[in-house]
């Protein structure tokens, strides 16, 4: 049966990012499937044609425009600045706030939705939703989740105290909230369990082209997508190893990264390491699947879980996965031999197909 669905969500096409993809494919199969579905997303370059290429009806969310703090100067002066940007993120969310009153808005004049998706992080566009909430929008309404708020374990400073209200508010409200793994669930306040539905992320694997020619076999290359995190997510270990080994080892280890500033003191004695502009997922997942194997470094905790994982078990490579302050040297050394024994085991890639991770989210619509 069709079903008219409202996605609501920060991140979307053309935006280079984990939460962006979660939006994008699943509009995109449940429009493919017959739904009609309307997406409120920011007027980025190209969404219009994209959603209408689609079958999908785009309408404006409207731009963030509250300036975000810069990091200047030198110094003192740069210190105090650096304080002056964090804390604004941590005490106001700001400037994501904005979300809030820019989905408030957006919402005013929706009516008749079988079903709201609003698709989170960062959380202000559940709290958006929350804000002006009602029957009247949709019958039902899915807060998809990615990394939990409140419950998070890998940035550097938690959430100040008085966000859980927030996230206690927003929570009575929604009718389901959706998490990509069951570990997702322990970040939450228990109450609400009852309301979590585990939906893994979503592609459609046939738009997906791998490398399929023939592998240059003079040397080793292993590579790395993703964001580094201080103590964490940490790749500073795994570097010095590498740095360490003896130059008559060919091999090459690519870094595509948010963050070089993490990498970069480990790159200027060596060619070895080498650190890789960003590219769009279609092209990195063709560049990951040239390579032997793929590194993983592992969030603290288990509530969080990398969404890389999914590209690296599409690719369909050997994946070495590190964890700061156990580094394994004998299995870095067995990986750098091509023996795979100690390899990460990943779940069933049909979990990830679009197609069931959409009928799942169907199956939540009256």
């Amino acid at each position: 049966m069709t079903k008219k669905i409202l996605v609501v969500t920060n991140g979307f096409y053309p935006e280079n990012s984990p939460r962006s993809f979660r939006a994008t494919e699943l509009a995109k199969e449940l429009a493919r499937k017959g739904h009609r579905v309307t997406v409120i997303t920011h007027p980025r370059p190209g969404v219009a044609t994209f959603c209408s290429q689609n079958g999908i009806t785009f309408k404006s969310l409207g731009n963030l425009t509250w300036a975000s703090p810069k990091v200047k100067g030198v110094g003192v002066i740069r210190l105090f600045t650096r304080i002056i940007t964090r804390f604004s993120q941590l005490l106001l969310e700001y400037p994501k706030i904005q979300l809030v009153f820019l989905v408030k808005k957006a919402l005013k004049t929706e009516r008749g939705y079988d079903a709201l998706i609003s698709v989170a992080v960062p959380y202000p566009i559940h709290w958006g939703v929350a804000s002006i909430w009602s029957k009247k929008i949709a019958k039902v309404w899915i807060a998809d989740c990615g990394d939990p708020y409140m419950g998070q374990e890998n940035d550097s400073f938690k959430p100040l105290f008085y966000f859980g209200w927030v996230e206690k508010w927003f929570c009575k409200k929604v009718d389901y909230l959706t998490v990509p793994t069951e570990n997702s669930i322990g970040g939450y306040y228990s109450q609400f369990h009852p309301k979590i539905k585990v939906i893994p992320q979503g592609f459609r694997f046939e738009d997906i082209q791998l490398y399929q020619g023939e592998k240059d076999n003079s040397k080793l290359v292993f590579g790395y997508a993703g964001m580094f995190i201080p103590g964490r997510r940490d790749p500073s270990e795994f570097l010095q190893f590498l740095n360490s080994l003896s130059s008559a080892i060919p091999f090459e280890f690519h870094i595509y990264t948010t963050t070089p500033q993490f990498v970069l003191p480990y790159i200027k004695n060596t060619s070895r390491i080498v650190l890789k502009d960003l590219v769009p997922r279609e092209k990195l997942l063709y560049e990951l699947s040239k390579m032997n194997f793929l590194v993983n470094f592992e969030n603290v905790g288990n509530t969080q879980t990398p969404s890389k994982l999914i590209d690296y078990l599409i690719v369909d490579k050997p994946v070495l996965s590190i964890k700061y302050g156990q580094l394994n040297e004998a299995v870095v050394a067995a990986f750098l031999k091509n023996d795979y024994t100690s390899q990460m085991v990943l779940p069933d890639k049909n979990n990830y197909r679009i197609e069931n991770v959409a009928a799942k989210f169907v199956a939540l619509i009256p």
